[in-house]
């Protein structure tokens, strides 16, 4: 049985119906923002009393850090296609998908807009990426053990350039995605962009 810990954050194990909480928190988060997010329009949402979900979570920021962790929805299959270029590319498209597909991508663009206006969901946003690297690292480990990779190569380096490329196209210039985007950008992060001269 799971116990409570003293500054009230989420434990291993969380109530039982968590998913349908964080599916509901999900969910209002696309469809008002981060200001219109409420833990009683979750607890009604999602059928469990709102006292339910403070036991767990004290805050929206806290409960939308745990959903956005614990969401089945934004998991991601780990990819190993066998090569360092084809499990980037992977991720990558898992990010552009997330990014071009709504209600992921209403979600992903409100939690960043709220990220900027609340120093605790940043704090909570900060834990999902440090989740996500970690989740991602066997793709690393095993492309440095391919010799595909330097040893001490920084993956961390590496995502936040491939998805920051995709953050940037697709949120904040608004331009579509060509179809080769994907393959061009993880080849110019993995070989870089100038011209080898002899």
């Amino acid at each position: 049985m799971s116990e409570e810990r003293h500054d009230g954050t989420r434990r291993s194990g969380g109530p039982r119906k968590a998913p349908e909480i964080f599916d509901a928190t999900l969910d209002l988060l696309a469809e008002k923002g981060y200001e219109g997010l409420t833990v009683e329009g979750v607890a009604q949402r999602s059928g469990v009393n709102k006292t339910t979900i403070y036991r767990w979570w004290p805050s929206k920021g806290a409960l939308l850090g745990a959903a956005l962790t614990g969401a089945r929805r934004l998991d991601v299959e780990l990819p190993d296609t066998g090569s360092l270029q084809g499990d980037l590319e992977a991720l990558l498209r898992t990010v552009v998908t997330l990014l071009t597909t709504p209600p992921g991508s209403d979600v992903a663009v409100s939690a960043l807009g709220a990220v900027t206006h609340s120093p605790e969901l940043a704090g909570h946003v900060r834990d999902f990426f440090a989740d996500r690297i970690d989740r991602e690292r066997p793709v690393f480990d095993r492309a440095v053990a391919r010799g595909e990779l330097a040893a001490d190569a920084d993956p961390m380096l590496l995502v936040d350039l491939l998805a920051g490329a995709a953050w940037l196209r697709v949120v904040l210039r608004q331009l579509p995605v060509e179809k080769d985007f994907v393959s061009r950008a993880v080849s110019t992060v993995l070989n870089g962009a100038s011209i080898t001269r002899r």
